[in-house]
């Protein structure tokens, strides 16, 4: 989440600073309340809802909830999530469809702001939940724009009604009503309207935008706005409300490197609720806006249900089923492998899953570093092999490797490192498909708490085991020392269970999809 990196930082550190104190005086949150205002501030939130934040922050830190805490820090970092969820819009909304077909849902915002993409984003998403979304072509003044919502609607596989050609010839109010019906003659379930933007605010497409609700009478009016134009995106947001009213909000180019901290004061600001957040180019990239995930991204508490959702999504239960069996009767091949890799294209960067791991904020650089078309050279270094040479890598002579690094276009060196990571990787799966322990070269074992890895050298004994003449006795005693051992100790601000990866984690991963 580029665009509140800044802010996460910022509250990141200065949360940092409180958990060597045992008890919180008020002069402590006093100063901790003053670095959230400047991080506030600095994020281009609006100083109005910064002002009610923070006293909300510090009044409950003051609070008798804090003096009883056990550990006051951890105490304080709650209270900011859940003041941050409650100015992001406090619930979930989804979208409301129509009790009768067709739904319409109109989008509105400024030129620039991503409507059009959002368009196709939405209609794809639609489809894919069972839909049959119409796209209409209402934007007729900015150049090109019907050319481009044609286009993003071959993208998306959706159908598109454009009767105009644009370029500012067609009545828009006209356009947009007979899509509706259209819609309805064709049995398309939503209609998605496309309206026109200006570069700023003005009369005249407030009277367009007003015109073309009144005409379709819209189920749902989505809202776009940048979250990268700093602080006018309040007073956008104020005036469509005034002039147009909308249902719901979408944030898009989540992605950017601005600050964007604006875009987190619209809800509170509006009173309209976040439903979608774009957070990227490709028309995959568009989440439902969830409040409580959102803010624990912003404090670098990971967010592991949309990363569980991911890949759910992407990855097919009976292939996966397959996949076990195969690892159990020793049966994993590099076609297997190719197979895997194109489901984890499916979910997405490689970047933003690991992005969604709590403290990741912490490992900024590896992640930047982090070169994710390894992953396309391993499958073109596999693609490059004969079926036979996929399941079975063993027959790869000298002569072989050097055809395969000529196909794909890499080095001899590098089908020699996939060979030899493959071989790596399926004697983890294998372990952990027998119920082993697998061990990871930089990251040690891995598994249940107190296991411990099988043919381990003799010499390594560990110190102060259970020396007890009953081995029943004697393997509890030492299960349970080590589950004393390597029990987590919490996340960066020392809320939850779950560890920060370390820089040898994320290096291992790289060495698996690609070079070290």
């Amino acid at each position: 989440m580029a665009t509140f990196g800044t802010l996460s930082d910022r509250l990141t550190e200065t949360f940092r600073n409180l958990r060597t104190k045992g008890k919180l005086t008020p002069a402590d949150v006093d100063g901790t309340v003053r670095e959230i205002r400047r991080a506030l501030l600095d994020a281009d939130v609006a100083l109005v809802v910064v002002k009610d934040f923070t006293a909300k922050v510090r009044e409950r830190a003051l609070g008798d909830e804090v003096n009883r805490a056990l550990n006051p820090a951890q105490q304080v970092v709650q209270i900011v999530n859940e003041e941050l969820v409650a100015i992001l819009g406090g619930e979930q909304r989804r979208l409301e469809f129509a009790k009768t077909p067709p739904t319409v849902i109109m989008l509105a915002g400024l030129q620039g702001s991503g409507k059009t993409t959002f368009a196709g984003k939405l209609a794809k998403q639609l489809e894919g939940e069972g839909h049959t979304p119409l796209l209409v072509a209402a934007d007729l003044q900015r150049p090109n724009a019907v050319n481009q919502l044609q286009v993003v609607a071959e993208r998306a596989g959706a159908t598109i009604y454009a009767p105009e050609p644009g370029n500012g010839v067609g009545d828009p109010v006209k356009v947009s009503k007979d899509g509706v019906e259209y819609a309805r003659r064709h049995q398309h379930d939503v209609v998605i309207i496309d309206t026109a933007g200006r570069l700023g605010v003005d009369a005249e497409l407030m009277k367009q935008a007003s015109d073309i609700r009144k005409a379709t009478s819209p189920d749902e009016v989505l809202f776009v706005i940048d979250a990268m134009i700093g602080q006018d995106a309040v007073n956008t947001a104020k005036a469509f409300q005034e002039g147009v009213d909308f249902t719901g909000v979408v944030l898009s180019k989540l992605d950017g490197d601005a600050r964007g901290g604006a875009a987190l004061s619209v809800a509170s600001v509006t009173g309209r609720p976040i439903i979608f957040a774009s957070t990227g180019e490709n028309l995959e990239d568009l989440e439902p806006f969830h409040p409580d995930r959102m803010a624990s991204r912003i404090l670098d508490l990971g967010d592991i249900l949309t990363l569980i959702e991911q890949a759910q999504q992407a990855f097919d239960e009976e292939e996966a089923m397959k996949v076990a069996e195969k690892l159990a009767n020793e049966a994993f091949t590099l076609e297997d492998f190719l197979e895997q890799l194109q489901q984890m294209k499916k979910m997405g960067s490689m970047k933003k899953m690991l992005g969604m791991l709590p403290g990741m904020g912490q490992m900024k650089q590896q992640l930047d570093d982090f070169d994710e078309r390894e992953i396309d050279r391993t499958e073109a270094i596999i693609r490059s092999m004969t079926p036979g040479e996929r399941r079975n890598p063993k027959v790869l002579n000298g002569s072989r490797r050097l055809r395969i690094a000529r196909g794909s276009g890499m080095t001899v060196t590098d089908v020699n490192q996939l060979v030899q990571r493959f071989d790596q990787a399926a004697k983890m799966m294998k372990t952990v498909a027998r119920g082993g322990t697998p061990q990871i070269p930089g990251m040690g074992p891995m598994g249940k708490p107190g296991a411990s890895a099988k043919r381990g050298k003799k010499g390594a004994k560990s110190k102060g085991g259970s020396r007890s003449g009953n081995p029943a006795k004697r393997a509890a005693e030492n299960a349970g020392m080590a589950t004393a051992n390597t029990t987590p100790t919490g996340s960066g601000f020392g809320l939850g269970g779950q560890q920060a990866p370390s820089e040898a984690d994320l290096a291992e991963i790289q060495k698996l999809f690609g070079k070290g």
